[in-house]
């Protein structure tokens, strides 16, 4: 299996420097840059497969290249851990709502970095290395393109195949509609954002198993998750 690409968006030097010493020695392939354009630039030339972005960074702030890195469909799965000095929880909110995995305030042990990573990266894995992908009792083969639940095999269309895919790569996540749109649809997309609903709606009764619970959640002027049931 090829080395996981990672990305480190930091401008303290020293910190920078100590983060991507220890990524490499666990084996990662790190690339770093302290500006947020170029950020964005390195993301677009080689998608990464994580990110970890400080808040406030050279150029474009850490809280937009979070923002513009969910809006484009090439890195919009990918997970992004933001690190920030800033310890008030509307702060941490805005970092979530904003498309940010986790988040993590400084000072922090490199140790609990490493194991958020890790972590992350144990979730997201076998839909990189396309690998069945489990979520509770389903089961989504992106190489056959099948999904099965209980042992029972789905009948999904393609868009919500690739509904279902882009829930079951993000277990637990809260998406609001504009992030479906954007990571199903793709951001040139002229879809409405009540389309998305009418492909929940589709997407909840293509996995309905008698007697299994629904593993959509809407969660009130958020949007939806999917959930192990």
């Amino acid at each position: 299996m090829s080395a996981t690409k990672l990305l480190l968006v930091e401008d303290d030097p020293a910190l920078s420097e100590l983060l991507e010493y220890r990524f490499q020695n666990e084996g990662y392939d790190v690339r770093s840059t302290s500006d947020g354009d170029e950020a964005l630039m390195l993301a677009s030339e080689d998608v990464p497969d994580l990110v970890i972005l400080d808040w406030m960074i050279e150029g474009t702030s850490g809280i937009e290249v979070c923002r513009r890195l969910r809006r484009d469909k090439q890195t919009a799965h990918v997970p992004i851990i933001m690190l920030t000095a800033r310890e008030a929880e509307d702060d941490r909110v805005r970092g979530l709502d904003t498309g940010a995995d986790d988040y993590l305030t400084k000072p922090f042990s490199p140790r609990e970095l490493l194991a958020r990573v890790a972590a992350v990266m144990r979730r997201i894995r076998p839909a990189l290395a396309g690998e069945t992908v489990e979520v509770g009792d389903i089961l989504l083969d992106p190489v056959a393109h099948k999904v099965m639940r209980g042992g029972q095999s789905l009948q999904l269309g393609p868009t919500e195949y690739r509904l279902l895919k882009f829930f079951m790569e993000s277990p637990g996540r809260v998406f609001s509609r504009g992030q479906l749109l954007d990571g199903v649809w793709g951001t040139g997309s002229d879809i409405e954002l009540r389309t998305v609903d009418v492909h929940i709606r589709r997407l909840r009764k293509a996995i309905e198993v008698e007697g299994a619970k629904d593993p959509i959640r809407t969660v009130r002027s958020a949007g939806y998750a999917m959930e192990a049931v």
